[in-house]
């Protein structure tokens, strides 16, 4: 019997293919699919894309790098809905601490209003404190920013917008 290349699940009967892997339905062959096109990207093309954002000015102030991706938390909650959410900046320490200020407070004043956005709350606090505390190694980029490079690259490789290797001038 086979199993989903993307979720692991043992497929008994049809699924669907891309190649020789096998996957249970169309959701998981997408997500499996984009997958084998992340693991496909090289190398080379995944560092120097990362090393050009780093050293590239702050999309959000104009100002010197480094650049990685910082994320802030933030929870929204109404007497029965809550919104939790984590949103990724591609940005200088300085503005990656501003929007974890921002969604800080944002949190604080609109997350306690249900039962869940008591639980939240306090989650999405302590995550947005904890990473304005953390002291970084700015010579470093964080693994997040080159898996979402990397997604980037094999997205742009799937829809053919990027062609690798380049070809050579004529």
């Amino acid at each position: 019997m086979a199993s989903c290349a993307a979720c692991g699940t043992t497929i008994l009967f049809g699924g669907a293919r891309d190649g020789e892997a096998r996957f249970c339905n169309a959701k998981c062959k997408a997500q499996g699919s984009l997958r084998l096109a992340v693991e496909r990207v090289p190398d080379t093309l995944v560092s120097s894309r990362v090393w050009m954002i780093r050293e590239g000015r702050c999309p959000e102030c104009r100002g010197a790098g480094p650049v990685d991706l910082h994320c802030s938390y933030r929870v929204w909650s109404g007497l029965i809905v809550v919104m939790h959410s984590t949103r990724p900046h591609i940005c200088c320490k300085r503005c990656g601490t501003r929007a974890q200020w921002r969604d800080a407070a944002f949190s604080f004043v609109l997350g306690w209003w249900s039962v869940w956005g008591l639980i939240w709350t306090p989650v999405q606090l302590y995550r947005n404190i904890r990473d304005i505390l953390r002291s970084e190694d700015l010579s470093k980029n964080t693994p997040q920013l080159e898996l979402l490079v990397r997604a980037q690259l094999a997205d742009d490789l799937r829809t053919h917008r990027l062609i690798w290797p380049p070809s050579s001038p004529r």
